[in-house]
């Protein structure tokens, strides 16, 4: 490559990483809407560009403003979901963790273990994506499509296990189904006319109401957060993020797997008791998978996640350059908007637990909620305020009979497992 378009990458790639800080600190913002916007955008990018870059090239770089977009979403979005407790699809399960440390004084460290966590996948996962993308150009792909349906069901069994007694489990089980259900609903449903904004989903209400608002409610009695210690140096835990790996692997690979999915087998295979930990592990997961992802769209051509889905398109079905190049270009993306997510998290991150320390729980969490029930009413509708008040509901439920949270994971696991079985009435 020239050295103008080498220049171009690393401009591109900056700003790609600026909209995806961006995304992942407004709470309700998702990646996958920036890069609908992007791909719908693509002709004027692209002539606005033209004079800078050659024509061929041009699918390249626009994949790699969205794949470092997407990196850095996945990093600096738990920003949010530990000092508001405003979830992503990606980290619902890191929400009452980062929570339980924030009102210990340990926000802070909360999301330093997720900004290592994150670059510690990303890093591994892109030193194994080039041995990967040779070993699924063998057929390995097929395989994968094959055992899906085994692999869903095994995680839902996996959840109710790993509650001890019989009463406990048939309060996993009952969560499931109910959980299950809205899920099922919400992603079969489709937006009233009257919604406000566009680029809503009813994913948004679903997890707020199942995973944001149950936390909040739960420490909106409280009083003044306690002063957030600010360590002078960033304390990670890398083996919890290399155990992320594999089912950051199977988000990757295996079509219908969530990362929602990856982390509940990330959790149940291999547990981590720690908070910091178990944060770092789950944060893992969530950026591996990107970069997972992008390696099942080289071969195959099909993205499994709504980032993806955009670069594919922008890509056109083919990939400009010799050999490996494009790859590795979008790779190299991968690497330095990890650096750069890295180091924005830590930043934003520094900046929300100085200035949230000692200030009051209750105003915080109240205006967060009605933030929250703002964004839905505005992007949904009334029949997302009616899953959001759903979901709420059903979010408390867990705490009040003692199970884990992690069943309601469900709302997404239920869904994709009756589509790959055939068992989906409305795909049949």
């Amino acid at each position: 490559m020239e050295l103008q378009l080498v220049s171009m990458l690393f401009c591109i790639i900056i700003v790609g990483s600026a909209m995806g800080c961006f995304t992942g600190l407004v709470p309700g913002i998702h990646v996958n809407t920036l890069a609908a916007i992007m791909l719908g955008s693509y002709p004027l990018i692209e002539s606005a560009l033209e004079s800078l870059a050659p024509p061929e090239w041009m699918p390249v770089l626009v994949a790699s403003w969205v794949v470092s977009a997407s990196v850095v979403h996945s990093f600096v979005d738990f920003v949010p979901s530990v000092f508001l407790g405003a979830p992503g699809p990606e980290d619902i399960l890191n929400i009452l963790p980062g929570h339980r440390m924030l009102l210990q004084g340990q926000g802070m460290d909360a999301v330093s273990a997720a900004a290592v966590g994150s670059l510690v996948g990303a890093v591994a996962a892109t030193a194994l994506a080039l041995p990967l993308f040779l070993l699924m150009q063998e057929g390995a792909e097929g395989t994968m499509a094959a055992v899906t349906p085994y692999v869903l069901l095994s995680t839902l069994l996996l959840l109710v296990l790993t509650e001890d007694g019989g009463h406990d489990r048939l309060w996993a089980l009952l969560l499931m189904a109910l959980s299950g259900l809205l899920g099922y609903l919400c992603m079969h449903a489709s937006l009233p006319e009257w919604h406000l904004m566009d680029g809503g989903s009813m994913m948004l209400p679903l997890l707020t109401g199942l995973f944001g608002m149950p936390a909040m409610l739960l420490s909106v009695q409280g009083g003044p957060l306690p002063p957030q210690r600010t360590p002078s140096q960033v304390h990670g835990h890398p083996m919890p993020a290399l155990k992320g790996l594999l089912a950051a692997a199977m988000v990757g690979w295996f079509p219908g797997i969530t990362a929602t999915a990856g982390t509940v087998v990330a959790c149940v295979t291999s547990p981590e008791r720690e908070p910091a930990r178990f944060i770092s592990m789950v944060a893992s997961v969530g950026t591996a998978s990107t970069v997972f992802t992008l390696v099942t769209l080289a071969v195959s051509g099909n993205g499994r996640s709504g980032t993806m889905i955009a670069v594919g398109e922008v890509m056109g079905g083919s990939l400009p350059g010799p050999g490996l190049l494009p790859l590795c270009i979008l790779l190299f993306a991968v690497l330095l908007s990890s650096l750069l997510g890295y180091l924005a998290t830590l930043t934003s991150g520094l900046a929300m637990a100085r200035s949230m320390g000692g200030a009051d729980l209750h105003r915080i969490s109240s205006a967060v909620m009605a933030f929250m029930v703002l964004l839905v009413a505005a992007m949904t509708g009334p029949s997302g305020l009616l899953v959001l008040l759903t979901g709420t509901v059903m979010g408390l439920i867990p705490t009040a009979v003692g199970v884990n949270r992690v069943h309601l994971a469900s709302c997404m696991l239920l869904p994709v497992f009756l589509i790959y079985t055939g068992l989906d009435p409305m795909t049949v």
